[in-house]
């Protein structure tokens, strides 16, 4: 009686592959909350920083708190909404929200086009001279504001200031650069101009770099000029860095503070108080922290609504 038996040909063992082995419970579990421990120490910072803060300035701002509270906790009441009412009815709170909204309709597009314009100028070279303009532009950005204020408050000097000196220089007359309730609104904007601009250049530039170039040596195949390729092709793919800067610039102008608190203090005659300006000196001047924690929630209200309009903007420009 004879048994036959298969034999596996050479080789065999190394064709078989072994089947990887579902992943079990405690491995799912391990790998769902990897990414919850990267995000958490961001997380808890916004929390601590951002949320918490407005949290308390609500409470705050249904309060009487000033500066006796502090001391003596029994010193502060519950009075509901009667920090609202007091701000509708202030007149100096509607005319820092007009300033400031004449700050943003000034400021925005003045640093939106001069940015886009400057970056459009520097990439086209990428010289030694262009890279060194690059940093040039930068340096306002990184610069302190003391040292900014110092400088352009020589500057605007109404007796001994460069620019009145170069307007004597062709026979016209000293300006009030900070003195004249209109002529300062400009002033003050002008520098927080300069400041802003390096920035957004640089966004720009890295946003530029970001363009294929096929698209440019296409259209120029086909017969496209610089400004045709720079307004149909360029634009166009920056829109997103633009809706970028656009919104951030936006949120900056209406918590305008640095330029106006140091060069002017709010003056002349409150022409270039902001609204954070204004909660500043209601909460830090006269102490009433209740009131102004009500002011800066109504600034809260108004960034956030402005933002979710340019947002709901964006999207239906996607769609």
């Amino acid at each position: 009686m004879t048994s036959t038996s298969t034999v596996a040909p050479p080789g065999a063992a190394f064709l078989r592959v072994r089947r990887p082995r579902r992943a079990g419970p405690a491995y799912r579990r391990h790998g769902s909350v990897v990414p919850y421990a990267f995000v958490a120490p961001a997380f808890v910072l916004l929390l601590a920083f951002g949320v918490l803060p407005i949290l308390v300035a609500a409470v705050v701002s249904t309060t009487n708190m000033n500066i006796s509270g502090l001391a003596d906790s029994s010193n502060i009441r519950f009075i509901g909404a009667a920090n609202y009412t007091r701000l509708v009815h202030d007149p100096e709170f509607w005319h820092a929200l007009t300033n400031t909204g004449l700050f943003a309709v000034v400021g925005v597009p003045s640093i939106l086009a001069g940015s886009l314009a400057v970056a459009l100028l520097l990439h086209r070279s990428d010289s030694r001279f262009a890279r060194a303009l690059r940093a040039f532009y930068f340096m306002p950005a990184i610069t302190a504001i003391v040292a900014v204020a110092l400088v352009w408050g020589y500057l605007y000097n109404s007796q001994f200031g460069l620019f009145n000196y170069l307007l004597s220089v062709v026979g016209i007359s000293p300006v009030p650069w900070l003195s004249s309730p209109i002529v300062a609104k400009f002033s003050v904007a002008l520098v927080a101009i300069w400041r802003a601009t390096g920035l957004n250049i640089i966004i720009f530039l890295a946003a530029l770099q970001g363009i294929p170039k096929e698209y440019l040596e296409a259209a120029a195949i086909d017969g496209a000029n610089e400004r045709q390729r720079t307004l149909r092709i360029t634009i166009p793919l920056l829109r997103f860095a633009i809706f970028f800067v656009t919104i951030t610039t936006v949120i900056n102008w209406l918590q305008f503070f640095d330029e106006p608190y140091v060069l002017t203090q709010g003056g002349p005659v409150g022409a270039t108080t902001s609204i954070s300006l204004y909660i500043f000196q209601q909460g830090f001047r006269y102490n009433q922290f209740g009131f102004a924690s009500a002011g800066s929630l109504v600034l809260f209200v108004i960034i956030a609504v402005v933002t979710l309009v340019q947002l709901r903007l964006r999207r239906s420009d996607v769609d």
